[in-house]
């Protein structure tokens, strides 16, 4: 089963690809939502969070703003979140390829917005990075609710740059050309998967 990690900076249209990725067959791990999941009400991060970081629990769910007020500026305390959050996302991830495994699926994707930032690309196979002109990507992002440019610029600060996760990917989808262009790139990456012979060799990566 071929792992494929998905990633693009804000506004590059991530979840759009995902999507697509989804609606042709293919298994999506989601890392932001299997996180909401574990801080929603009866989530397995809600207690030792809670325990952890006192007063950010709100009606039975993690508050992120308080969690993010908890944290911010504070490495060692990001690191104790961390310890307990990510145990927590792997046993979740394992779960999903065990099921993927199970339903006899070649492909799964792992939808990781900062997979190259916390090393997230050794843990798969092949890298595919969503992109789109600078142009294009501001004027999507700054068309949010609440966003300005000021929020912008710090979250791309937190990102790597988008010329360098396109030269490391392996392939490249460029959602700037309208929906069925995107699509046409997505059965391009899997028809390309599907072809051992145009996979170069290399180490499994570690789940």
């Amino acid at each position: 089963m071929i792992i494929l990690g998905l990633t693009g900076s804000i506004g590059m249209g991530k979840s759009t690809t995902s999507a697509m990725f989804e609606a042709e067959g293919v298994p999506v791990y989601d890392s932001d939502a299997a996180v909401h999941a574990l801080y929603a009400v009866g989530g397995a991060a809600v207690e030792p969070v809670e325990a952890a970081f006192p007063g950010v629990v709100v009606d039975g769910a993690i508050d992120r703003t308080r969690l993010s007020a908890a944290v911010m500026g504070d490495p060692e305390a990001l690191q104790r979140l961390e310890a307990i959050v990510h145990p927590l996302v792997g046993a979740n991830r394992i779960g999903f390829f065990e099921k993927a495994a199970a339903d006899g699926k070649d492909i799964v994707v792992l939808d990781v917005p900062l997979l190259y930032e916390t090393g997230g690309d050794k843990r798969v196979h092949k890298v595919v990075v969503v992109s789109a002109p600078l142009e294009v990507q501001r004027q999507r992002v700054l068309a949010r609710p609440g966003m300005d440019e000021a929020k912008l610029d710090a979250i791309l600060a937190r990102q790597l740059p988008d010329a360098e996760k396109r030269a490391r990917a392996d392939f490249v989808i460029d959602t700037s050309q309208g929906l069925d262009h995107a699509r046409q790139q997505v059965r391009a990456v899997l028809e390309a998967l599907r072809q051992p012979e145009r996979l170069d060799g290399g180490s499994e990566p570690a789940h």
